[in-house]
Parts: structure tokens; C-alpha cells; sequence
């Protein structure tokens, strides 16, 4: 029997009176507040802990936290300070290792908008663009950036705006070193994607079980796709194959044990759930451009 799926896309309510919300959390990613003011709040569904997308942009700061960053096509950890700007329909999903805090802020200026009324703004176009493949903010950028961040949790709907602007021309103005992008490619999922939570279903899958063996058969099953439409659809809303993910989670789970253990090279590659270990070091020294020894004497 075929199963047709219904979700789709991260439904954004953006509060009334305001073009944009800000977002903050203290513990979780599951327990999220919208800020309408100074002390005024109220309770939101979080999204970040799956794999997901919304036509709105986005900017998340994690003020505490670590763990597996997400975005289209690329993997890497994350740790506290970490800042990135998330363009429209760019599927993302954080991993946290442990409990987390940070700010988020969402809009949506699509061509149109009245925002784009002021000829000012027209310099930020190309940011817009550059934003499709995510790109992490750091150095003096990220520093100023993440400061007007945590005022806006503290302001009301006009400061909001006014902090909304001065962040996006420090960004629009960052110097070449202090951004880079992340996904590789860049992505235009239809606003009502019908395999959105199938795939966010298979990603789940991984993250949990990336150091075991993983059967595509299970992964069909549990999504309840056929094998030609999983792997048209895992490549089209996450930029790799199955294979290519799975691989790239355990790679960003070796680096993490080569950093925080003394475990052997080969005891790391067989709990991160690689079998070969000639296998892992061809691979870890094309993704790290380094062999595990060095990237463990490096850090």
C-alpha cells in the first residue's frame, strides 16, 4: 500500500504586530519561547531537533551546547558561539549532545516585500543569496553580531527592528575570513514538501544508529518509500546519498573521539562504525585533508 505523506515544511507564525520573530531557548531545543518585548514571552514549538526547512530566513546563535551541525549538504560539529545564517527553504538540523541555549531569529523579505522598498537594502541581496548554502559567521562579525542578538531578547518591536538591520549590514559588510559557506549546494525544496518527514525520519534513524550497521532495508521500511524514491528524495532534501551521509556522521564522530579520548585509531574507527580500518583512513584523510594521527596531534 502506498503511504502518501502529508508533512512537509516547519509552519512559522510570525506574531502579530511584528515582521520577524525572535527566538530563544535556555535548555532545549524543544522548549522555545518567542520574545514579544522586554518580559513578555510566550511558549513555541521547537523544531530544531529534526531534520527540516521553512521558506523563512534564519539566524541561530548557540550561546551553550555542543554537538552535530546540519546544513544542506554538510555535517560538522558545533560548539558554543556558534553562528549561522540559514537561507529560505535550506534544510538544517542541529544535534546536541547535552542540554543547550541560544537566540534565533526568522523572517521572511521574499522579492515584493515591502522591505525591499528602501533602496538601502538592495545591498543585501547578495547576502540573501550567499545564505542559500548557509554560512557560518566567526571573528569580530560573529562577535558584534551575537551581542545584538542577546539585546534583542531585552528590546521591544522597534528596537528589534532597528538591532534586525544593524546585524544584517555588519554581516553584509563582514570581512572575506570571517564567513564561509556550508552546504556545498544549494537548495529550492517546494514551500510543501511531500517526503519531508519521511526523510527527516531516515535522518533520525542515522544520528541514533550511525555506529551500528545500518540496512537500507530498514530505512525503506521505516519510511515506507521504495528504494528508487528514498534515493531520489534522501539526495534531493540533504545533498548526499544515504551511503555519503552515513559516512560523514561517523567521520565528525571519529574526530570527536580522536579529541577527547586516548582511545587507538583503529578502536575509534570500529566504535564510530567503520569495519575497515584502511577504509576510514582513505576516507577521514579525503574529508579532514589529514590522517587521524595529525588531526589528533593538531588539536
Amino acid at each position: 500500500m502506498k503511504v502518501v505523506m502529508q508533512v512537509e515544511r516547519e509552519q512559522i507564525q510570525i506574531p502579530s504586530g511584528h515582521s520577524f520573530r525572535v527566538l530563544r531557548w535556555s535548555r532545549s531545543l524543544r522548549e522555545v519561547e518567542c520574545v514579544l518585548g522586554p518580559d513578555q514571552a510566550e511558549r513555541v514549538t521547537g523544531e530544531g531537533t529534526h531534520w527540516h526547512f521553512h521558506v523563512e530566513m534564519e539566524l541561530t546563535l548557540f550561546i551553550a551546547g555542543e554537538g552535530t551541525r546540519f546544513v544542506g549538504d554538510h555535517i560538522g560539529a558545533f560548539a558554543p558561539g556558534d553562528l549561522v545564517l540559514l537561507g529560505e527553504r535550506l534544510p538544517h538540523y542541529w544535534h546536541t549532545r547535552q542540554a543547550s541555549s541560544g537566540i534565533s531569529v526568522q523572517w521572511y523579505f521574499p522579492l515584493g516585500h515591502a522591505f525591499w522598498s528602501f533602496p538601502e537594502t538592495a545591498a543585501l541581496a547578495d547576502v540573501f543569496r550567499r545564505a542559500g548554502h548557509g554560512l557560518h559567521l566567526r571573528g569580530q562579525t560573529a562577535e558584534a553580531v551575537s551581542g545584538w542578538l542577546q539585546e534583542m531578547t531585552q528590546a521591544d518591536g522597534l528596537q528589534q527592528l532597528a538591532l534586525l538591520l544593524r546585524i544584517l549590514s555588519c554581516i553584509q559588510q563582514a570581512a572575506a575570513g570571517e564567513h564561509r559557506p556550508l552546504s556545498g549546494r544549494s537548495f529550492a525544496l517546494a514551500a510543501e514538501s511531500h517526503y519531508q518527514q519521511a526523510i527527516a525520519k531516515a535522518v533520525r534513524h542515522l544520528v541514533a544508529h550511525y555506529r551500528e550497521e545500518v540496512r537500507l532495508e530498514e530505512v525503506l521500511k521505516l519510511t515506507h518509500l521504495s528504494r528508487p524514491t528514498f534515493a531520489r528524495q534522501f539526495k534531493k532534501h540533504s545533498g548526499r546519498t544515504m551511503s555519503e551521509f552515513l559516512n560523514h556522521l561517523r567521520i565528525q564522530a571519529a574526530c570527536r573521539e580522536l579529541v577527547e579520548s586516548d582511545r587507538s585509531v583503529l578502536e575509534i574507527a570500529l566504535r564510530c562504525g567503520f569495519t575497515q580500518v584502511s577504509f576510514f583512513n582513505r576516507l577521514f584523510r579525503r574529508v579532514m585533508k589529514c590522517s587521524p594521527s595529525r588531526y589528533r596531534a593538531g588539536k
